[in-house]
């Protein structure tokens, strides 16, 4: 049976446990709704929960499990040399998946029956016509090994599904069952109800907290396997990236201050675009801007917001690169040679930083119109102008926003990837020329994770130290800025 019809199988049980302890809780009461602890509802939602969630969360944490046992006893019928060769114990298990997947989908499309599928021999002449008739490819014949070992990784996922239903439905009715005997018009149903409603919700919020342990984690064992094959002083004071993967993994040079300046660099030309434009824009919607062409302007401003990254580094490509270099270029405009290629910090750089502006403008306006209107009448009262008011009072008193608007701006452009790879080039540079190509760590990450390179070798795994190390500068700008928006915060409350 289908998940997705256990899942409706357990939703149904949920919904007659709702209707059905709820006319039991009304009859213990004769009737009386007055005569019972709480309301109806609260019996009936206790039992739908009771029923629902236990046997969800089994579900979900099955799904998770099976896959990884089935495998395992699969791995363990595997011969010694290729147990113990995770890359090919891998391409071995992959191939059985594949197998095992075929034979279920020709059986479904009524191509072979399941007996067939069970018993079929490798030696049989058609097994790959079979298989390439419900879109199944095969890079190679399946041996005789790879058959048997898919024919076993089906009877193992079968039985694995009989119990998973037989289980799942158990543990529903179960607790449907314990609920409906607890129901009567003493029992404290909405204690119970609220008590599960906030487990619920400390559920969810947990959810984001252990996803950022995870990663963080994740990146702190893989960052300490690079430090065990490259020198840490070597990495964040070397001042030359120039990984090799042919397998001299001692002759690459992997600075990390090349990468950190582009960052910095080109998140920079960025910001002194997006912020000035932005927050200018943010106070003539806010302040100057009449009711009908702010309700045309901020939409067409938000627009910039939605567009792809990967267009825009386009746009940077194709189009900002060949007119700057038209204007600073050896035989542009100026007759100089500042800009000897399309991509170039400044580049990437105005583009981002036109991206960026509804990042800023946005979220400026809503804390400028947050500004009690009091403290604009009280300036205006004391015989200040418009733009007196603008400038010394609203400003200041939105400061706290405006820079935390700054701050989401900045961790934009800090982030960003697309723009760079296609408008600032892959040169690690350590240079003060924006006309110069350059590259940030976020567009490393991705060149050293693409590929074939082996995963344990310092070339990938820095990936993961440039990781960490990007984290940790983040943070350190977010606390940075909170203490600085805790700071005139105060003064404005």
């Amino acid at each position: 049976m289908s998940s997705t019809f256990i899942f409706l199988i357990v939703l149904v049980l949920a919904v007659l446990g709702f209707f059905g302890t709820k006319q039991r809780a009304l009859a213990s009461g004769g009737g009386d709704r007055r005569t019972l602890h709480s309301l109806p509802n609260y019996y009936g939602i206790n039992a739908a929960l009771a029923a629902a969630v236990p046997a969800l969360v089994v579900l979900a944490a099955w799904l998770v499990v099976q896959p990884i046992v089935v495998d395992r006893v699969i791995g363990a019928e595997l011969p010694a040399a290729t147990a113990e060769d995770r890359g090919a114990r891998s391409l071995v298990l992959a191939d059985v998946r594949r197998v095992a997947d075929g034979l279920d989908l020709a059986v479904s499309q009524g191509v072979m029956s399941d007996g067939e599928a069970s018993n079929l021999s490798a030696d049989s002449n058609d097994i790959r016509e079979r298989l390439g008739a419900v879109g199944v490819a095969l890079g190679s014949d399946v041996d005789a090994r790879t058959l048997r070992l898919a024919q076993d990784y089906r009877d193992y996922a079968r039985l694995g599904a009989i119990l998973k239903t037989i289980v799942v439905i158990a543990v529903a009715v179960i607790g449907l069952s314990i609920a409906y005997r607890m129901t009567d018009k003493d029992f404290r149903a909405r204690n119970y109800v609220e008590r599960a409603v906030m487990l619920l919700l400390i559920a969810s919020a947990s959810v984001a907290v252990l996803t950022t342990v995870g990663i963080i984690l994740s990146l702190i064992f893989n960052t300490l396997a690079f430090f065990d094959s490259f020198p840490t002083a070597d990495f964040f004071f070397g001042t030359r990236w120039e990984p090799s993967f042919s397998g001299r993994g001692g002759a690459s040079d992997l600075g990390f201050l090349p990468l950190i300046w582009g960052t910095l660099f080109i998140s920079f030309i960025a910001l002194t675009v997006a912020v000035p434009i932005g927050l200018f824009a943010a106070i003539y919607l806010s302040e100057y801007a009449s009711n009908t062409v702010r309700s045309i302007a901020k939409p067409m401003l938000e627009v910039l917001a939605g567009i792809p990254t990967i267009v825009y580094g386009l746009f940077a490509l194709l189009t900002v690169g060949p007119l700057l270099l038209d204007v600073f270029g050896n035989d542009g405009i100026l007759g100089v040679n500042w800009m000897s290629g399309g991509t170039a910090a400044m580049t990437a750089g105005l583009v981002m930083g036109i991206m960026l502006i509804p990042f800023v403008s946005s979220l400026s306006d809503d804390i400028i119109n947050a500004v009690p209107q009091t403290m604009r009448d009280g300036s205006l009262g004391l015989g200040a102008t418009h733009s007196e008011t603008v400038k010394q009072v609203i400003l200041p008193a939105a400061l706290p926003g405006i820079v935390g608007a700054i701050l989401l701006a900045a961790s934009r452009a800090i982030g960003e990837t697309m723009i760079v790879v296609l408008g600032a080039g892959a040169a690690a540079s350590l240079s003060l020329n924006p006309f110069e190509a350059m590259t940030t760590v976020t567009a490393k990450i991705v060149a050293q994770l693409t590929g074939d390179g082996e995963f344990n070798s310092p070339e990938t795994l820095v990936a993961f130290a440039l990781g960490i190390t990007l984290f940790v500068i983040t943070l350190g700008l977010n606390v940075a800025a909170l203490y600085i928006v805790r700071k005139y915060r105060e003064q404005y409350e």
